[in-house]
């Protein structure tokens, strides 16, 4: 069974780029939009 493709929107995207400029863990930041951070 395949899993269907998650989605981001712009702001969501945009959103992480500017936390990781700001220092946030890789990890940290993938718990928190719920993705592995690979």
């Amino acid at each position: 069974m395949r899993l269907s493709r998650r989605t981001f929107t712009r702001e969501v995207k945009l959103s992480a780029v500017r936390r990781l400029e700001m220092g946030v863990p890789i990890a940290e930041l993938a718990r928190a939009i719920e993705v592995k951070p690979q």
